[in-house]
C-alpha cells in the first residue's frame, strides 16, 4: 500500500505546483492589464487638460449674455403664384452681447436690402409652411452675417425670430 500513496502524491504535488503557476500568471497579467490601463487614463487626462485650458478663453467668449436687436418690419410682394400676394414680417435677431450689436446698426442698410431681395424671391408655398419659416429664418441669419466684415462677429449672430408673419 506504501506503493500507492506514494504514487498519488507525485501528481497531486504536481497538480499544487501547476495552481500556484497558474494563480502567479493570472496575477502577473491582471497587474499588466492594470497597469496599462491606468497609464492610458493618465495620460489621456493630461491631454485632456491641455486641451480643456486652451478651450477655456473660447468658452468664456462663448458664455456673453445674449441680446434682443428689433428689425423694422418688412413688407414685400411675393413672387407670383395665383394673385399678388404679399408678406409683412416682423423680425427681431438674437445675438450674444458684443460688438455686433452696434455693428448691426451701422450695417443696417446693407441688412434691410439683403433681407428684402430674400423675402422677394420667395412664393407663399414655400414659406407658409413649417420648415418654409425655419429655412427662411436660417437664410434670413446668414445674410445678416454676409454683412458683417468680421467672422468672430459673425458667429455672434445665433438666430433670427419672427415677431409676426402675414401672407396675404
Amino acid at each position: 500500500m506504501s506503493k500507492s500513496n506514494t504514487a498519488t502524491a507525485a501528481p497531486a504535488a504536481e497538480g499544487g505546483k501547476s495552481k500556484k503557476g497558474l494563480i502567479i500568471g493570472i496575477l502577473i497579467a491582471m497587474i499588466a492589464i492594470g497597469a496599462g490601463a491606468g497609464g492610458t487614463w493618465y495620460f489621456m487626462q493630461q491631454d485632456g487638460d491641455e486641451e480643456a485650458e486652451e478651450e477655456k478663453p473660447k468658452a468664456k467668449a462663448k458664455l456673453r449674455p445674449t441680446t434682443f436687436v428689433d428689425l423694422e418690419v418688412f413688407t414685400v410682394n411675393l413672387q407670383p403664384e395665383e394673385s399678388g400676394q404679399y408678406l409683412q414680417v416682423g423680425l427681431t435677431v438674437k445675438a450674444r452681447e458684443t460688438e455686433v450689436v452696434q455693428e448691426i446698426a451701422k450695417q443696417m442698410p446693407s441688412i434691410r436690402n439683403r433681407i428684402l431681395m430674400l423675402l422677394s424671391s420667395k412664393k407663399a408655398v414655400e414659406i407658409s409652411g413649417i420648415d418654409g419659416k425655419q429655412q427662411l429664418s436660417q437664410q434670413i441669419a446668414d445674410e445678416i452675417r454676409q454683412s458683417l466684415d468680421s467672422e468672430d462677429l459673425q458667429e455672434d449672430i445665433r438666430e433670427v425670430l419672427f415677431t409676426s408673419f402675414v401672407i396675404q
